[in-house]
């Protein structure tokens, strides 16, 4: 589609007009000046299923624009389906998660739908590169960081060797990806235990394993590479020293086109099992004022120095003395956003589409100053799993459904209402639960009040009232 291009100060007031396809303006930083194109997204095709989709086409339908969704032959009569503007099948006669997977298909849809921009959500291929190089290719706009930078960030290693050039601290560890086990006994037996064995090529609690004696060594890092190897295709281990009891903290990021990055502030998900987030906190608690300034501006140098665009969260470990390290970056939105949302009072997916349009943050009124935390958020996750059977992921028809609601309650899902079909082929997460008020004890009364009110007949599920309970 044709259009013209219209000079505009950066300093000009108001959004141009959706009509307008193509929209220009000199954007004055640092005494020189970047040129920055803005073209409208009219449609955006959600590359993934369930309440990240939905929560993808809430932001879309808000902004006036078209969503479209994909499906699997097993996701037909899945709600996300039925919340978008359009929906296609994606993946015939493939199995369920390689529906979603299917790159040279999910294009071939976006480009005979006339879809503008594909939104990666979580998972799948969110961190992917070339899933985002492949859009690109094909003339559309991907939702996310580019992808030379979702490929850097993607490697813990290259993101380490980022880190450091940033001047960002980081935990001791091995140069590079670690492919036998004689070369991990030889780093233990040079650092010490604990460590940690992590995929080099992959996230998500996959692949890792923690050794506190020598003995398993060898053990334990055939684990973890064949687990890694089997979810990510690559066996590949990188190895750190292990921090005991540290604090798992997270900064949630946004950079826009010009080469402005601000922070949201950040979140404390220590409370995990197996490796995996169930309890989110935004802001953390208790973090020393200081060590949030430090925290803050180590994770926005690293986003300025790699070049980073749209949404991204940089991952610390805290000790108990107040030093912090770098774990990884998350190249895309998590699922946890939501409490930096409700602290903030800022769409972060909007914000994310008109970072892809081709808007400034200060455009957007999103300078650093501006963004201020109000209170505290809770996030917990509802999902159908067996605590009688360690948390095994439970499957069938719900046939009833009561959640738990009220003042400063949210509640983000797909699956969760009578007569849904929880399928086993996909993840377990039912609806996620999110608090906000003024301070934590109002907070976690509040979520702890809504988790006793749900009501599950069908499925088994697990929520976290005992966690909330200790908080």
């Amino acid at each position: 589609m044709l259009g013209v291009c219209i000079a505009r100060s950066s300093r000009g007031t108001g959004f141009p007009s959706q009509h307008q396809r193509f929209f220009k303006w000199s954007i004055s930083r640092n005494n020189y000046s970047s040129d920055v194109a803005y073209c409208p997204i009219r449609s955006v095709l959600v590359a993934n299923r369930g309440e990240i989709a939905i929560r993808v086409f809430r932001a879309c339908t808000e902004l006036g624009i078209r969503s479209v969704a994909i499906y699997s032959e097993q996701d037909k009569m899945h709600m996300h389906r039925q919340k978008a503007d359009e929906s296609y099948l994606v993946g015939k006669g493939l199995p369920p998660v390689q529906a979603y997977l299917n790159i040279p298909e999910i294009i071939r849809i976006a480009k005979e739908n006339n879809v503008d921009a594909v939104h990666p959500g979580y998972g799948f291929l969110s961190e992917r590169s070339d899933f985002a190089q492949a859009c690109i290719d094909a003339g559309l706009r991907f939702i996310g960081p580019s992808p030379k930078v979702v490929e850097q960030m993607g490697d813990k290693v290259a993101a380490r060797e980022a880190a450091i050039g940033a001047g960002v601290a980081v935990v001791p560890g091995t140069p590079g990806p670690v492919n036998t086990s004689e070369e991990a006994m030889e780093f233990c037996l040079k650092h010490g235990l604990p460590v940690i064995f992590k995929a080099a090529y992959g996230g998500g609690g996959r692949g890792m394993r923690v050794v506190r004696k020598m003995e398993e060594v060898e053990e334990l890092f055939q684990r973890a590479s064949s687990e890694a190897k089997a979810a990510f295709g690559n066996g590949a281990m990188f190895i750190e020293k292990f921090i005991e009891r540290p604090r798992h903290i997270e900064v949630q990021l946004m950079g826009d086109k010009a080469g402005n990055v601000v922070h949201f502030y950040e979140r404390d998900c220590s409370v995990q099992r197996r490796h995996q987030k169930v309890v989110e906190i935004a802001p953390a608690p208790k973090l020393d004022p200081k060590v949030r300034d430090r925290i803050t501006e180590q994770a926005v140098n690293l986003a300025k120095h790699v070049g980073y665009e749209n949404a991204g969260t940089v991952e610390f470990l805290s000790d108990e003395s107040g030093n912090f390290y770098f774990i990884e970056v998350n190249a895309r939105l998590q699922v946890e956003h939501t409490v930096t949302e409700e602290i903030t009072g800022i769409d972060l997916v909007q914000t994310q589409i008109r970072v892809a349009e081709g808007m400034t943050l200060p455009e957007m009124g999103l300078t650093q100053e501006k963004i201020t935390p109000q209170g505290y958020a809770i996030q917990c996750r509802v999902t159908t799993e067996d605590p009688a059977k360690n948390f095994q992921p439970d499957t069938g028809r719900i046939e009833v459904f009561r959640s738990g609601e009220g003042m400063g309650i949210r509640l983000d899902g797909a699956s969760a209402f009578a007569g849904a079909i929880i399928s086993p082929y996909y993840d377990s997460l039912l609806v996620k639960v999110i608090a906000h008020a003024g301070d934590l004890q109002a907070s976690a009364a509040k979520m702890n009040r809504a988790l006793r009110e749900f009501r599950v007949r069908g499925v088994k599920v697990r929520c976290n009232t005992d966690r909330i309970n200790y908080i």
